[in-house]
């Protein structure tokens, strides 16, 4: 399989699809921001897992495009409040200004805040899905990105910066924090495609476990990463005295985590075949990317 023309066909899917659903305008100049931040690229691996967990089912990811972009506006809305000085205080993202850059916190705030409700308006368009199915999958999204997951990731990560804390307290935290999301997108590609129990359970773990490299992967960047690959400055962790699989594990260790980390993710895909084929890319790619 081509994987490059894969991906670069269902990236351009995604932003198609995300262009046209914010042609539709509100009320003020809020959808300027959300449109700044939320068009401005990406890598689209949340809502490209979605749809790669479907085909590996059977079925056929093109089918819950409202689904897969509803998670991708959930990530902008992460990363535009993530950004904000009261946050990580970060100047670039995705090669541009951060949205607070231009249009200022309170703007930012806003952007984000309506990219999450307006994520959930947008799964809820989805077609052709049992209505049971499509509810859960929802609910499931919802607890993913919420004070069970994302967010409450993101709590424990403020509370432990300035602090070392132990490689436990670190897997919870980013379980949480990164690795939700990725749970949330392969289950719910599985679930809308009619994945049964021991599908479902195959791709859970693997999902934990890309979340897991994806994040090791995300600390080396950190150190090893540069702007102009990345599209965001690097040395943010240090800045914000956070404890790290680089400074828990050294640089050299946390690189040999990653791959043990991906090596494991793939077994978990031995029952697709060879369905799963754009499952194991994108699992090689997160720990192999740049940026």
């Amino acid at each position: 399989m081509d994987f490059a023309k894969y991906y670069d066909d269902r990236k351009k899917l995604v932003n198609s699809y995300l262009e046209k659903r914010m042609q539709k305008k509100g009320i003020s100049r809020v959808d300027e921001a959300m449109r700044y931040s939320l068009l401005a690229g990406g890598k689209r691996i949340r809502p490209l897992l979605l749809m790669a967990t479907a085909d590996a089912i059977g079925g056929n990811g093109y089918n819950y495009l409202p689904v897969a972009c509803g998670l991708e506006m959930i990530h902008t809305y992460s990363l535009i409040h993530d950004d904000l000085p009261l946050m990580d205080n970060d100047d670039y993202r995705r090669g541009r200004l951060t949205n607070h850059k231009v249009y200022g916190d309170a703007m930012a705030l806003l952007a984000g805040d309506a990219l999450l409700t307006l994520a959930f308006e947008v799964m809820l368009e989805q077609k052709n899905v049992n209505s049971d199915v499509l509810v859960e999958t929802i609910r499931e999204v919802a607890m993913c990105a919420g004070n069970y997951g994302m967010v409450g990731g993101q709590a424990l990560d403020i509370d432990a910066e300035g602090k070392e804390i132990s490689i436990t307290e670190l897997n919870t935290l980013h379980a949480a924090k990164t690795g939700a999301m990725f749970i949330a997108a392969v289950r719910s590609g599985a679930r809308l495609a009619g994945a049964d129990s021991q599908q479902l359970l195959a791709l859970t773990k693997f999902a934990d476990l890309i979340g897991l490299a994806f994040q090791i992967t995300d600390d080396i960047l950190d150190v090893e990463g540069n702007l102009k690959e990345m599209g965001k400055t690097a040395g943010s962790d240090a800045k914000n005295s956070k404890s790290t699989y680089v400074t828990l594990y050294t640089l050299e260790g946390a690189k040999a985590l990653a791959e043990k980390t991906i090596n494991e993710a793939l077994n978990c895909l031995a029952i697709f075949g060879n369905n799963a084929e754009p499952l194991r890319d994108i699992a090689n790619m997160i720990c192999n990317r740049k940026s």
